[in-house]
C-alpha cells in the first residue's frame, strides 16, 4: 500500500462515525439513495455489486430491490467503513449481503453480475473512465452501470450552495483542512465526474440522467 492510500485509509477511517451520519440523515439524502437503486432497474435474484459501499447506507435500498433471494456484495476499502456497514448488515440478519475489503480500482469479480452502484466514487478515481470501462465490461450485455456523483452547479442559482458544498470538499477530502492545491480541487472533481458519466454513455445503448441539489449531485445510468 503506498503512503497516500494509508494516509487516505486512516482518514475514512478516523471519520466513519461521521460519515455514517451524514450518509443517513442528510436532508433528502434517503431519497437520492432511492433513486439511485431505481435507476439500477433490478429484479428480484439480481446480483448488484457497490463500488465505494462506505458504511452501508445504500445496502437496504439495494437489497429490498433484489429481494432475499438476490445477492448484494458491497466494496470498500477502508476497514473503519466496513465495520460500520458490517454492523448494519448483522443488525438485520441479511446472510445475502456480503462485504469485501478491496479497491474499486483492482475488483476482484467474476460470475454473473447484473448491475454495478458506484456513488460518489468517480471523483476520487485517478482514471476514472477506465474504471468505469471496466464496470461495464464487468455486467456484460444488458447489465446496468449508476454513477452518482457531485460537482459545482452551473446554475446562477446555486451560488449559496456552491460555497457549502466546497467548504464540504474540503473537509471530506485528505489531506484535512488544507485550503490551497497547486490544481483546483474542484475543477479536477468535474474533470473526473465528467469522464466517468462520458465513459459510461459511450459503453451503453440506454442510458438515464438525473439531477439533484440544484444540479450539484446527479445520477447517470446506462444499460450496457
Amino acid at each position: 500500500m503506498t503512503g497516500g492510500a494509508a494516509a487516505a485509509q486512516a482518514f475514512y477511517g478516523r471519520w466513519a462515525r461521521l460519515y455514517d451520519w451524514l450518509a443517513r440523515y442528510t436532508p433528502g439524502i434517503g431519497g437520492l439513495r432511492d433513486r439511485a437503486a431505481a435507476a439500477l432497474d433490478l429484479e428480484r435474484g439480481d446480483t448488484v455489486v457497490e463500488m465505494g459501499c462506505g458504511t452501508g447506507a445504500n445496502l437496504p435500498y439495494l437489497r429490498e430491490r433484489v429481494g432475499p433471494e438476490g445477492t448484494v456484495v458491497g466494496l470498500d476499502y477502508t476497514r473503519g467503513m466496513l465495520a460500520r456497514a458490517q454492523r448494519l448488515v448483522d443488525a438485520n440478519s441479511w446472510d445475502n449481503v456480503h462485504l469485501v475489503h478491496g479497491d474499486a480500482t483492482q475488483t476482484p469479480f467474476c460470475g454473473d453480475i447484473d448491475a454495478v452502484l458506484s456513488t460518489f466514487v468517480s471523483g476520487m478515481l485517478s482514471d476514472p473512465a477506465g474504471e468505469v470501462e471496466e464496470w461495464c465490461d464487468m455486467v456484460g450485455p444488458d447489465g446496468t452501470v449508476v454513477l452518482v456523483d457531485a460537482a459545482l452547479s452551473e446554475r446562477a442559482i446555486a451560488k449559496p450552495i456552491n460555497a457549502l458544498f466546497r467548504a464540504l470538499t474540503v473537509l471530506s477530502t485528505p489531506p484535512t483542512f488544507k485550503f490551497r492545491y497547486e490544481e483546483s480541487m474542484h475543477d479536477k472533481l468535474l474533470e473526473r465526474v465528467t469522464d466517468a458519466r462520458d465513459a459510461l454513455r459511450s459503453r451503453a445503448r440506454a442510458t438515464h440522467h438525473e439531477e439533484h441539489v440544484l444540479g450539484i449531485v446527479r445520477v447517470t445510468g446506462g444499460r450496457v
